[in-house]
Parts: C-alpha cells; structure tokens; sequence
C-alpha cells in the first residue's frame, strides 16, 4: 500500500524523516520497499506571474515572455514556446539551476534563437505529473464562475470560494500547489495485518512504535430514517454477508471531485473518477472499509420496465445470494463473467448488479448523469470473497480487504464519515437507510487472552536493558506495548507452589482492540508483538557457551542406507505425490476440500504410482523403469484413519549393456534376475529373508507371487504384474514389482546383532561340496527345501544353492527334478569324508520323511 507523508501527518504528530520512519516500520514488520519522494521532482521550481509575452524575433512558434518571481534584480526574460502562454497568469517556473527529473534536465542559462533565456516555464509532464501536456500548467486555470470551490494549498481544510481566493505569493515554492510536497512509502504487510490496508491502521501502528498522539478522522453523525418503502434488502447468505448497509441518497452532482481529494488518491496510486466515485474509494484507502455506491435510476430499471419517473415509489429490491449455474455479469471492466455457484452476488430484484466484495456492475454504474445513488457498506465473509475473486481470476482493491477480514467494529464509522463527504462534495439528500445486521454482539468482537509474564520471557530470553545491562522485559514495558496497539489490561499477581519452591508470577487477561481480532488470538500472538515493539535489536545475541553438534535420528539413519541398498541394486529412486486420484474403495480417504479432482484423495499404496511412473516412462520413450520409491500410504479402518511407511519397487527393464549381440533388442527381466536385484539390496543390509506362495492381490500374477517374512513377520508381497494388467498398461512381457512394510525393517535393523555386528574368522580349511538331486512335488517350494536342508545340516553346512530344475520327460506328473549344491566347511578342522557323509546322510533323511522325495543321488 502506498502511504502518503502528509495524509499520516494529518492522523498522527509525526516530525520523523521519511528514512528514519521507514527503518522503523521496517524493523516492526511492515517492510517499506521503496520511498517515492515527490518533492525531488520540482525541486527549484517557484511560483511566478507572467506580465508581458512577445513573439520571438528569430523563431514563429517561440515566445519571449517577461516573468516576475518575486527576484530583486527584476523579471527574468524566458523564452517559451507554448501556445497558452499569456499575460497576468500564474505558472510554475524552473530556476537556474534547478533539475527536473522526470526529463532529466538541469536549467541553465542560455540563448534559444540568439535570444537569452533564464529559465522554464514548466507543464505537468515536466514536473512528473502526467506523460503529455499541450501546455504550459497555470494555477487555477480551471476556476471560471463564482462559488466553485478552489483550494489555495494542500491542507483539505483551506477552500475558498473564488471570490476570497488570494492569488498565491510570487516566487514561493510551486509544489504545494502542484501536491509534489509529499513523500509515498511503498509499504507491504503481511496477510495477518488486514488492518494496515488503510491509513488509520498504519497510523495506530506509528502510534504504538512512537509514541506520538493518535487523531482520527472527524466523523459526522448522519440522520436518516428507515423503514420506508424505497428500498428493501433481502439477505439470503447471512453467514457470507453478516451485515449490510444501504443508504439511498437523491439529488447528487456529479462532478470532478475537489483538487485535495484528487492529490491525495493520485498519491495513493488510484485513478480520480468523479466526486461519488473518489469518496468511496478515499473512505477504503482511510478506513480499510470497501464501499459502493450504484446509480438509483437504473437500479429501478432492472427487472422492471417502468423507468423510475413512471413509479417514483417502486422499491429498490437488494439481496446477496451465491450465483446460479448459466448466470453473467458484466463489470465495471467491461468483461462479461460466466459465474460460478461459489460466486457471491449483489442483486436488485433477484439480478445479478455486482460481484459482492469484488466488482461492481456496469449497467448499475455511477455516470455522468447520475442524480440519485445507493451507498452500499457491508462486510463479507473471507472465504466466500476469496473463492469469489479466485473462481473469476480477479483481484481488486476491495477483494484484497475482504479476503483478509474487514474490521467489523468500524462498518458503521466508514459508511457515516463516506455519507457526510458526498453530501458535502455532491449535495443531495438523505431519503432511507436499511440495515441487515446479522453480527454477534459487540462483545465477542474481541478475544479476551491470557498472558504469563514468565512465558514470555522464556520464549523471547534475555534482552538489552540500556546502560549495558542484559535483563529479562519488564511487566512495565509489556502493559506499554500493549496499551499503545489498542488491548485492555487487567493484571494479577499469581502465587504457586512448584517443586516445593514457592514462586510469584504475573499474569494478564488481555483484551485485542477489535481491528486486530482475527490476528491477536492467542498467547503467543501477544508475546510476538512484545518482541516486534520492543525491538528485535535489543534481543541478546550471545550464542550459548556449549553448542551441541546436531544427529540423525536412528531410524532416519537406518532409512538412508535402505536407500543406499536400493540404489546400490540398481535401482533409481523416484518421488510422487501422495495425492491421488479417487478410486471406488471403501479405505480411501478423500480430502473435503480438494484443490483439483485429480488430487483429491490420499494414497493407499505406492505400486498403483509406479506402475504410472513406468508407464509415462516407456511412452516417452526412455524404456521400462527400474525404481524404488519409500513413502507414507493412508487408509480408513473402523476406529478411524490409519498411515504406515512402505518401500515399493518396479522391476522389468533390460540392466545388460552391449545389445549387439541380440541386435540391439531387450532381453526381459527374468523371475530369478528381479528376485536376484531385491536379494541383493536385502545381502546388504544383512537380512535373511523368507519367501512363501501368495494369491491375495489380483494385480500379481497368481503362480509367480510370493510373500515376504523376517523373522516371523510379514514383510510384504514380491511378484510378477498380472497379464491382463499388463497388457492393459501397453508394458512389456515381464514386470515385476514388490512393497514392504518399512517399519518390519527398521524394527529389525534395531536389534542389536544388526546394529552391532559381530566379526568372526574366515576359515583357514578348505571348503567340500556334494550334491544331492531328487523328485519332489511341484506344491513344495525351494525356500522350504532349502530351510529343512539348513536345519538337517547344522553347523556345518556353509550354503545351500539350487542348480538345476527340470520337468518333462522322465520326470513323474506333479513332480519336478531339482539339484542342489551344499558345501561343507568347518572353522577349525578339515572335514573328514565320514563327517561330511553323516550330515549328509541326515539331510538326505530329512527331506525324505518330510517332503516325501525321490532321491536321485
């Protein structure tokens, strides 16, 4: 918001230099981006009356004029070239050696045709206050008959008629007449602070960082009477319109609004429209109130046919619904909208007239030739203006207000002082005002806190006392601070008994002004103002004398070298959002408010996402995807809703490099390669893990699927993706995919054989190998041939590894040849041929009485 120097001057007694004021709103939290000073633009540059004007020996278009500033040594001799230049006006003249910004130019004395010039007479472009001039400017030029209001300075309360103006001094300084005697600061506040939208709130923060004196603006009670038929309101969202003023005002004159009002929203940065029009718009940039004010005449004419002079008394019918599907409305920007259900409308007799907190309408625009208005003050619920403006792409000075809470206390104050102002600027009458008043009571427009001295000195810590001294903030500074922003106080003194230590503590039940209801709610709302006020410089800076080195916690620790195992493997890690679209099952949490239909659920699993994943990558054309992803899955169970942490890979692309000898085709990832990759990762984190047929999830293929075990617990699912979902994806032949519950592995990295691993001697004694081949059922998997095999074996079995498989002929029905190799190894010895024959022998007995095998050797 642009904050104008001398409209704050006018609320508060400042005397502090534009710099100076800048650091310190700065330092508070208002961060001022840029200070625009004005005055540099006509620096030098004085009023001076024009007494003779010539035409120029050398030049047709050129004029040597004779003008008077006030210098002793007598008028200067300028030559000008503009067309208007006359007689007996005042105009702006540029001294030597005055520069002018705008068109960077330094005045120097010089001869322009062989004639001598000694200075410039200057139009609005060269002093910065339009881009093009026909002309010269010349003071009061506008002013032509008796009784039109003219101001002779800047100060709103000196207009004059014309008949008392007294011209202004020659050779006094121009700016003040110009309005270029100010100083703008850009200020940005943060969304908390809807209260600095205004220049009262800005002037009530100045106050409590000052200390100075707070003057509000003069507000005039107006009178009117209600309960007429004239007008009507029909609220039908009192939720999203919690009140609403309206107040009809007849015999207006529109017209360009007075030249103090005009400078100071110029300096504002808003465009001056009419006398109306300007109010409503210096009552927001005052108050931080939006207003609105339609034209009565043609408020009559929507929806009835009648003009107004045919039925005076026909009532204006104002309501504030949401929008209907199919309706539109043209703004004020010319735009015809297609309104959304989420849009909250104004309407006369049910139609669409205004964007509500917005927009106004233009076909209930204030024009020209308006003679009767409806002021419109109300208050709008933020959201419902924020999914107004959003839902049109629109942004306005009055949405921004309403989006971050208009003050509620002050809705009458702003409707008031903006009714006085257009009666005095425009005339007219007051005829009725209707109020629909929807809000609580005056009395919860406050939050009543409480505030512990010592919570807030444990929070904020030691600060700098002056005269060198480090203490903690005092009681008296915090009712200081407080006091100035606006919050009542009321003090107590605590005694408690902790720890067998008797302690005193202050407390206070603290009371926000209403302007600050929505951003002082709780303690350490409070506590955050203490410090803004008190001054962040002043905080203790000393860093403590033992500083500790910061760590990984033990399972964030243990997650990063399960990813180092993955990648490791050859698996890339990938990252997807746990946003997801809907799915038709009852576990799926969906989110009430989402922000896009394609992201309005959590997710159950991370395979449905990496079988996404792979399938973008291959249509891109980069190949099947090798990957891994650990992240969070969500689902509702009947006590509630439930998360866990999961690990999740896909498997299925050709590792191999050098395809020449295959043509340059890919080789499809094999079961025993894709189990061989999730082995690896698991080798290296030194997990032995156990594999058993499963048929559970119907996207697996159902005879090559097994599910995972450590140490007893269900680890998770490893398999081949089904066919038919396979070739619905457009994915290759062969697909693999698997996902673990992380918290099964982690629970098992914890124990402490695995965090602290034991060394034991390699064997200095060679290794024997036999091998044992046999018919078993197809029904028998190897892991469980394998698992008996190690118990048979005992301590002296190294390894257990299956070499061959075969079926066909020869082979039984139901049946399958398998071989397997074991080797032998004992730490201190070498193993004699009748050692190794006994385990053998035992283990050849094991898988007999337990499997039922023909043994083949």
């Amino acid at each position: 918001m642009r904050i104008s120097l001398n409209w704050l001057r006018k609320l508060v007694d400042l005397t502090l230099e534009p710099q100076a004021l800048a650091d310190i709103l700065t330092n508070a939290g208002f961060e001022v981006e840029d200070i625009e000073d004005r005055r540099k633009l006509a620096d030098g540059v004085v009023v001076g009356k024009v007494l003779d004007v010539q035409p120029h020996p050398n030049a047709d278009k050129l004029r040597v004029c004779q003008v008077d500033i006030g210098d002793a040594n007598g008028p200067l001799n300028i030559v000008c070239g503009a067309a208007n230049v006359r007689p007996d006006i005042y105009v702006p003249v540029a001294t030597i050696g005055a520069y002018l910004p705008t068109i960077n130019l330094k005045i120097k004395s010089s001869k322009l045709r062989g004639v001598r010039s000694e200075g410039m007479i200057c139009s609005l472009a060269e002093v910065g206050l339009t881009k093009e001039s026909a002309g010269i400017h010349i003071f009061f030029e506008e002013v032509r008959g008796e009784g039109v209001d003219v101001r002779v300075n800047q100060s709103e309360e000196n207009i004059l008629p014309l008949t008392h103006i007294l011209p202004p001094k020659i050779g006094s300084d121009a700016r003040p007449l110009l309005g270029l005697d100010d100083v703008i600061l850009d200020l940005t506040a943060t969304a908390n602070r809807a209260d600095a939208l205004s220049m009262v709130g800005v002037a009530r923060e100045v106050v409590a960082l000052t200390g100075k004196s707070l003057r509000l603006p003069e507000v005039t009670e107006v009178s009117v009477k209600s309960g007429s038929n004239r007008l009507t309101l029909k609220i039908s969202e009192p939720k999203a319109c919690p009140a609403y003023i309206g107040t009809v005002i007849e015999g207006v004159k529109i017209a360009p609004s007075p030249d103090w009002l005009q400078k100071q929203l110029e300096a504002a940065g808003v465009r001056p429209i009419n006398n109306v029009v300007d109010i409503t718009n210096y009552v927001l940039l005052e108050w931080g109130q939006p207003l609105h004010a339609f034209d009565c005449d043609r408020l009559h004419l929507v929806g009835n046919p009648q003009s107004p002079a045919q039925n005076p008394d026909f009532p204006i019918q104002i309501g504030v619904r949401f929008a209907k599907n199919n309706e539109s409305l043209k703004t004020l920007d010319g735009q015809i909208r297609t309104l959304e259900s989420q849009a909250l409308l104004i309407t006369a007799k049910d139609k669409p007239i205004a964007l509500a907190g917005v927009m106004g309408g233009e076909e209930t625009e204030v024009h020209d030739g308006t003679e009767n208005i409806l002021l419109e003050a109300a208050l709008f619920e933020p959201v419902a203006i924020r999914r107004s403006a959003r839902s049109q792409g629109l942004r306005t000075e009055a949405s921004t207000r309403y989006e971050r809470g208009v003050n509620q206390a002050e809705l009458g104050v702003a409707c008031s002082r903006a009714i006085a102002l257009i009666l005095e600027l425009a005339g007219g009458t007051l005829i009725t005002q209707e109020i629909s008043d929807w809000r609580s009571h005056p009395s919860t427009w406050t939050n009543s806190i409480e505030l512990r001295l010592n919570r807030v000195n444990q929070v904020l810590g030691e600060v700098d006392l002056g005269d060198d001294e480090i203490g903690e903030i005092q009681s008296e500074d915090v009712e200081r601070i407080l006091t100035s922003l606006g919050c009542q106080l009321e003090r107590k003194e605590v005694r408690g008994n902790e720890e067998d230590q008797e302690y005193e503590e202050v407390v206070w039940t603290v009371k926000a002004p209403p302007y600050r209801y929505r951003d002082l709610e709780r303690e350490i709302d409070l506590i955050e103002e203490i410090a803004r006020l008190y001054g962040y410089d002043k905080f203790y800076d000393k860093l403590p004398d033992k500083t500790e080195l910061g760590y990984l916690s033990l399972d964030v620790s243990l997650t990063r070298q399960l990813r180092e195992a993955f990648r490791a493997a050859g698996l890339t890690e990938l990252v997807q959002y746990s946003l997801v679209k809907p799915k038709e099952i009852e576990e799926q949490i969906r989110l009430s408010n989402p922000l896009f239909v394609e992201y309005s659920s959590l997710r159950t699993d991370l395979i449905s996402g990496l079988i996404d994943a792979a399938q973008y990558n291959l249509e891109q054309g980069n190949g099947i995807l090798n990957g891994f992803e650990i992240g969070r899955i969500f689902w509702r169970e009947e006590e509630g809703f439930a998360e866990a942490d999961v690990i999740a890979g896909i498997l299925g692309g050709d590792p191999t490099q050098g395809k020449w000898i295959r043509g340059g085709k890919d080789s499809p990832m094999t079961w025993y390669e894709a189990k061989g990759v999730l082995e690896s990762a698991f080798g290296r984190l030194g997990l032995n893990i156990e594999y058993q047929s499963d048929r559970q999830d119907d996207r697996f293929h159902p005879g090559r699927t097994a599910s995972l075990w450590l140490g007893g617990d269900r680890l998770g699912r490893f398999g081949q993706l089904h066919p038919q979902l396979r070739a619905e994806r457009g994915l290759p032949d062969e697909v693999y995919v698997f996902e673990l519950d992380l918290d099964v592995i982690l629970d098992k990295l914890t124990q402490d054989e695995h965090l602290t691993p034991r060394f034991h001697a390699y064997s200095t004694f060679p290794a024997s190998d036999r091998d044992i081949a046999f018919f078993v059922s197809e029904k028998v998997s190897v892991a469980e041939i394998k698992r008996t095999t190690q118990q048979a074996g005992g301590a002296l079995l190294e390894s257990v590894q299956v070499f061959d498989e075969y079926q066909g002929e020869s082979v039984p029905n139901g049946q399958r040849s398998l071989a397997f190799r074991l080797i032998y190894r004992a730490g201190d010895r070498s193993l004699t041929a009748e050692e190794i024959e006994s385990v053998h022998q035992n283990i050849r007995q094991s898988l007999l009485e337990k499997f039922g095998v023909s043994l083949r050797s």
